[in-house]
């Protein structure tokens, strides 16, 4: 039996946050910061590398009614409210209690709050390559209260006003443009004009001695401000120029598309290092990861990446921040339609200078995490019911990003894109700076459209599963179709029954081609579904359903097409026809339906002449999977073997310093485990033997060494070498990781340590140290582990030792990385359900867990179906 543990102290509940926003308003917020090492009198700070001083002043109206203000802090030296002093001592478990009668008030909290080092709150960073200091704050989903006093919740919406006192060598950054600083000394004061009404979550502050590129973007409303911001160090790898070309392009798409300007008065994005998302949406002022300013060399699926996560982040400008969801239920909301966003504007944006369409490489991916996610036990509906705020950290997952915008994707075509545009515009209009629900962007859509959508928000929204599709042909001894038929089934704990709106599309062999000659679109409805447009006809070479990708389910093809598909994939011009083809046997898979042996071959076959690089690396990396987990222990040498000779035969065949040659030099890397592989590896690194045009540059370095000390060959000797040939953080970081990955008992132990006692790392060198640790191959070295990881997660759900500080991600990164995944089998399987019953877990621990033995089912179906002769 599964029981919840003791809630952790700085969560905060729906029904809390309702109460709250109906017992009062918030008007603004005064916010001064000294990031100087003083407090608010000017006294020195005893701890001013780890601490600062924060003083919120809130204008707020109240019913009367008792209530709180958030903060967590070191120390809460003063709080006034209306002039009058109240005990600091009221302040305990990160809440300040608040008695005020009806009417306006005014309350001032003084604060010593804590720099973090986990990407939370107001992160402090000191570079490795020079010694500078480099602060950026992160406050999704309740993070303000880590750097001032605040009501966090997103329908408390103010303006803010920010003053920062700051070194004088250091620039600051906010929400608002960026003021000229006044000289105090050797510091600087920073005012900043007050923001429009914005929630607490997407509030800024960025400083520090940041390299600052000025620049501006042509907005409907005028020129405006738009820098680009980065570490010193890392300025030669900043690629402005398409950076700029992208955000440009990105204002032209959606002020076209939303019908309305840019909402904010500026629109810098600053990449910042140590960072646990991709980007954030400050309003503004948006923080994105700084390895997206690449210092190796790349493929176009990366450069692809970091242009739709810099448009998703452009569309929650108007989504997001210029209307916010009420309470976290909507959060899909955000991050559905920002996903669907941009590639939506990358789509316009290849449509009009050239390119590749976008949803290729959402179906090869994206599409891929949310089909995955939506089969595991802890599924929930894309509007989920967020009951607290560990409900919201646990559901930025694949079904609220790449799910919801799949299903948006159906619905646009269900609706119409103009019409869906139409609704978009009056649901931004109607809210501007406020808050709203679901269900008032579906009354817009409703009105723009005609339609009642009720039954599609029902089907698609609220319930949770995904859906398999089957085809059933019947074929004359003419080879004519009397009839094709398409079932549809559910898994049994999620029986619905969805209307799915999608294309079929009809394929031939011509001249060794396989092309699309016909497509056309249906809606598929209840159990059975019967293709009358296809009955009469001959039967082509290729009946491929949900063409075009308008759907969300799992496609299976009848027994003809199958064949033809899984043949001919490199024959398929169609490149999203072959995505959904690399999805289809992937799931086939995934779902002991074809062996991992078939699966390899397949990726074989297509990865060499697939165009679509996010598709070719997605399918060597799952190619890898197949020749480890999804194999049985006895197989799994020989097969890996099987994939690994196949890979260098693909790397000798490709062209000299091409992206193929890159992503299957690295896969290659990845999957070499014999000693004969990492004798040719290692040669790598001293400038032999190595394939013309490619470049071993210092992150495939890294890549080497890794996987050198992952085979055993090496030992931390040669890491702290190459260590000190790149003395970034990124050296750091992956000498961590390196270091991990060794096949030796005391180096598994430090990690270990280090991953699960040692608070003082940095999320960034912990998750890396986490997601070496655990390999095949090094099954031995790992059994010590397992009764460690089920003690780690007690302490995880019980909030003790590091684990009463420690942040979300960590904790994600231990219990999602930590897994003994290639111990996994029957007997473990009983060890945990025999650990779980008794155990006090908390809601996120229950949900790593509980996937992890899910995922360990599937492999072990997928191993015995492999092991039968499939």
């Amino acid at each position: 039996m599964w029981r919840r543990a003791t809630m952790n102290p700085v969560n905060i509940t729906r029904d809390e946050a309702r109460t709250r926003s109906a017992a009062l308003s918030v008007e603004s917020y005064r916010i001064s910061l000294d990031l100087t090492g003083h407090d608010a009198d000017g006294r020195a700070l005893a701890d001013p590398d780890e601490t600062f001083s924060s003083v919120s002043t809130v204008r707020f109206a109240s019913d009367g009614s008792d209530t709180w203000i958030d903060i967590i802090a070191d120390d809460v030296t003063r709080i006034e409210l209306d002039g009058s002093p109240l005990d600091p001592q009221l302040f305990a478990d990160c809440r300040i209690p608040l008695s005020a009668p009806a009417g306006s008030h005014d309350l001032s909290v003084t604060a010593i709050c804590r720099y973090s080092h986990t990407g939370e709150g107001l992160h402090r960073f000191v570079d490795p390559a020079d010694g500078r200091v480099y602060l950026y704050s992160q406050f999704e989903s309740a993070d303000a209260r880590r750097a001032y006093a605040c009501f966090e919740q997103p329908d408390l919406k103010a303006s803010f006003e920010f003053t920062v006192r700051a070194p004088r060598e250091w620039i600051v950054v906010s929400n608002s443009p960026e003021p000229a600083p006044a000289a105090q000394g050797g510091t600087s004061i920073w005012h900043f004009e007050p923001t429009p009404r914005i929630s607490t979550y997407i509030t800024a502050i960025i400083a520090g001695e940041y390299h600052v590129e000025r620049g501006t973007v042509a907005s409907a409303k005028g020129v405006l401000g738009a820098s680009l911001v980065c570490r010193q160090s890392v300025v030669p790898h900043l690629d402005s120029a398409r950076i700029r070309s992208t955000t440009q392009a990105g204002f032209g798409v959606y002020e076209q598309a939303f019908g309305r300007p840019y909402p904010f008065a500026k629109y810098d994005q600053l990449f910042v290092p140590e960072y646990n998302a991709g980007a954030m949406e400050n309003a503004g002022a948006v923080t994105i990861r700084d390895e997206y300013l690449f210092r190796s060399q790349v493929t176009s699926a990366d450069l692809e990446q970091r242009d739709n996560t810099i448009l998703h982040e452009l569309a929650h400008m108007w989504f997001g921040d210029l209307v916010t969801m009420r309470w976290w239920d909507d959060l899909w909301l955000n991050e559905s339609f920002a996903e669907w966003c941009s590639h939506y504007a990358q789509q316009k944006i290849a449509e009009h200078d050239g390119g590749a369409d976008p949803w290729v490489g959402f179906a090869n991916a994206r599409k891929g995490w949310a089909y995955i996610q939506d089969q595991l036990p802890t599924t929930h509906p894309i509007a989920a019911d967020m009951v607290d705020l560990e409900a919201v950290e646990q559901n930025f997952d694949g079904i609220t990003y790449a799910k919801g915008a799949s299903v948006l994707k159906q619905l646009v075509a269900f609706v119409g894109e103009q019409n869906f545009l139409a609704g978009v515009r009056e649901y931004l209009s109607e809210h501007a700076f406020g808050n709203a629900e679901f269900a008032d962007l579906l009354d817009a859509l409703q009105k723009a459209s005609g339609r009642d959508l009720s039954q599609f928000a029902a089907q698609w929204l609220q319930t949770s599963g995904v859906n398999t599709l089957r085809a059933n042909a019947e074929v004359d001894d003419a080879g004519v179709l009397r009839r094709y038929e398409i079932t549809q089934s559910a898994p049994a704990d999620h029986p619905t029954l969805r209307t799915h709106h999608l294309a079929i599309g009809l394929g031939t062999l011509v001249d060794g081609k396989l092309a699309i000659a016909e497509s056309f679109e249906v809606e598929i409805d209840g159990e059975h579904t019967e293709i009358d447009a296809l009955a009469g006809r001959p039967r082509p070479d290729l009946i491929l359903l949900n063409h075009r990708d308008l759907g969300f389910a799992k496609i299976r093809l009848d027994e003809h097409s199958l064949a033809t598909a899984l043949a001919h994939i490199a024959d398929l011009p169609d490149a999203l026809a072959r995505a959904l083809v690399w999805s289809m046997a992937w799931d086939m898979a995934r779902d002991a339906q074809l062996s991992a042996a078939d699966y390899i071959d397949l990726v074989l076959r297509g990865a060499g002449s697939e165009t679509d690089m996010t598709g070719v690396r997605t399918s060597l990396r799952r190619a890898l999977s197949c020749a480890t987990a999804y194999t049985a222990p006895a197989g799994r040498e020989e097969l890996r073997s099987r994939l690994t000779d196949g890979l260098w035969g693909l790397l000798d065949a490709a062209a000299a310093g091409s992206q193929h040659q890159l992503a299957l030099a690295d896969a290659l890397v990845a999957t070499a485990a014999r000693p004969q592989d990492a004798q040719r590896l290692a040669r790598w690194l001293d400038g032999e033997a190595v394939p013309a045009g490619l470049v071993i540059d210092q992150d495939r370095r890294w890549e080497v060494l890794t996987t050198l000390a992952r085979i055993g060959v090496i030992d931390e000797t040669r890491i702290d070498a190459e260590r000190g040939r790149d003395r970034t953080i990124t050296g750091a970081e992956r000498a961590a990781g390196a270091k991990s990955a060794l096949a030796d008992p005391q180096a598994k132990a430090r990690a270990w340590q280090l991953a699960t006692e040692d608070p003082s790392v940095p999320n960034a060198t912990h998750r890396t140290i986490c997601a070496n640790f655990v390999h095949y191959g090094q099954e031995s070295l790992l059994e010590p582990y397992v009764e460690r990881y089920l003690q780690v997660c007690e302490l995880i759900s019980s909030h003790e030792g590091i684990w009463a500080t420690r942040g979300t991600a960590a904790r994600e990164a231990v219990l999602n990385m930590l897994w003994p995944a290639p111990l996994a089998d029957r007997s473990l399987l009983d060890r945990l359900d025999g650990w779980a019953a008794k155990a006090d877990l908390s809601a996120p621990v229950r949900r790593a867990v509980s996937e992890h033995r899910d995922q360990t089912l599937r492999a072990l179906a997928a191993q015995e179906f492999g092991a039968e002769g499939h």
